[in-house]
């Protein structure tokens, strides 16, 4: 598993981590991604699985780089400092790696969200401060209302088949916001055996390479710098090839083609 620098905070994160948005697959699969080098474990509270992440990781904390989110209907400032807590005993940890706002909410002034992201950094409830689904603008109001801490990640939307956020990737590069692609492999979008140009030419792509289409296509992801993934799988034994898309790279000319087969 190869790894890359969570924002600038020189703290290593895995290039593949797993993801539990609609997770399924109980406690083996997470434990195999840890002992592969999938450390990197998402959820959050809305999901309901941060009890299953609690049991993958007892015993196994002290390598897993753990993530989970509050809710974007949960943003005021007690409601925040509750919801950690929360997400704190279901996780069975004094600590969580990665805090992430779900999505932004209009309605509470971010200002008072923020405040509790600190309070619980300063509490040492929290190691780094992040968001989702925010645009650079909505981070930039986010992170202006912070004094002692940086927001080191945003989790969007990312893969082949969803590219809008590519015109954001140079201003998260030259902010040291590391990107966390969630939805990686469209979910399940890209192994549709119906003819398709990019299709086509994304399984032309995993046989040239000797690789599965699956780990084509988290690899072309990881072909911008500053940029994880997160896939989600319920089988065991998919954790493998999950894994396996780390630790080497398409070639210049393999990604400029999947770019325009898929733009």
């Amino acid at each position: 598993m190869d790894y890359r620098e969570l924002g600038a905070t020189g703290v290593l994160i895995p290039e593949v981590g797993l993801g539990a948005w609609e997770y399924r697959g109980g406690i083996p699969p997470l434990q195999r991604g840890i002992d592969l080098g999938a450390s990197l474990i998402d959820t959050a509270e809305i999901y309901g699985t941060e009890e299953v992440v609690g049991e993958a990781i007892a015993g196994r904390r002290e390598h897993v780089f753990l993530a989970t989110k509050v809710s974007g209907d949960h943003l005021k400032y007690d409601q925040v400092l509750r919801a950690a807590d929360a997400s704190l005993r279901r996780l069975r940890t004094e600590v969580i790696d990665l805090y992430q706002v779900h999505w932004p909410n209009p309605r509470v002034p971010i200002a008072d969200t923020m405040r509790a992201m600190e309070t619980l950094a300063d509490a040492g409830k929290v190691r780094f401060i992040g968001v989702s689904n925010f645009t650079p603008a909505e981070l930039q109001e986010a992170q202006s209302c912070l004094s002692r801490h940086a927001i080191v990640a945003n989790q969007i939307e990312y893969s082949l088949l969803h590219r809008r956020i590519e015109a954001d990737l140079p201003f998260y590069q030259r902010h040291h916001i590391t990107v966390i692609a969630y939805s990686p492999l469209a979910r399940g979008d890209l192994f549709s055996s119906r003819p398709r140009r990019g299709l086509d030419l994304l399984r032309a792509v995993a046989q040239e390479s000797g690789r599965t289409v699956a780990q084509v296509a988290l690899n072309w992801c990881l072909s911008r710098p500053g940029v994880v993934t997160i896939p989600k799988t319920d089988h065991l034994a998919r954790v493998d090839e999950l894994c396996g898309a780390s630790g080497w790279r398409l070639s210049p000319e393999q990604v400029a083609t999947l770019d325009r087969a898929f733009s």
